[in-house]
């Protein structure tokens, strides 16, 4: 799983193969999306939950939900957007601290600020979550993030202003080696993350989330 994900959906699937399937064991890995692509390719993974598209037609992909975008920002930080929702046009003067290059959703932002004709400020590129997520709490800048990220951080501290622009968000796969190339546990495991995901959505335990139809 990609960090922001693990941080709402890693204990409750713990929870959930304990409770259903006792005698399998889980590796679970949290890594960007390009590292966990790179494992499925190389075998080492079985499943992952991804957002590029991009997959072989090989392996197995299943809807699993679309996030919506957030700037996430401390109360402290002047120069925050103001209200409930925001358009990227908008925070061309909103100090920014995003993952770098290599992470697919730097790459998904920059492609937005492209098509809004925006120049984005940005003030530091940090690739882990709970730094990142540090550095924003303590106001060096703001981050545009799932709702997800904010799992760890008393909500209290932080504000969320929806981006607004269509087609800002992303779509969360369930991307999988081929059923023929699956053991029985991990079949298992699969349906599994699936079940929990759409729980949580269910449950509005997933914030910002809506479930995607297969």
């Amino acid at each position: 799983m990609r960090p922001t994900t693990a941080t709402v959906l890693g204990v409750p699937l713990m929870r959930a193969m304990q409770e259903r399937y006792p005698e399998v064991r889980l590796h679970m890995v949290e890594a960007l999306s390009g590292h966990l692509t790179t494992m499925l390719q190389s075998r080492q993974l079985d499943l992952a939950v991804l957002f590029q598209t991009d997959t072989p037609r090989r392996w197995s992909v299943t809807p699993l939900l679309a996030e919506k975008l957030f700037v996430i920002a401390s109360p402290t930080l002047a120069q925050r957007p103001m209200g409930a929702k925001v358009r990227l046009s908008q925070l061309a003067d909103v100090p920014l601290i995003l993952p770098s290059g290599g992470h697919g959703l730097r790459a998904t932002l920059m492609a937005a600020f492209a098509r809004a004709r925006v120049t984005p400020h940005i003030v530091a590129e940090v690739d882990g979550l709970a730094l990142l997520m540090d550095a924003v709490h303590a106001g060096y800048g703001a981050t545009v993030q799932p709702g997800a990220a904010t799992v760890r951080h008393d909500r209290d501290d932080l504000e969320l202003t929806q981006i607004s622009d269509a087609h800002v968000g992303r779509r969360n796969l369930l991307v999988s080696l081929s059923d023929d190339e699956l053991s029985p546990a991990a079949l298992a495991a699969r349906v599994v993350v699936a079940d929990t995901a759409r729980t949580l959505v269910r449950e509005g335990r997933w914030t910002g989330a809506s479930l995607l139809e297969n």
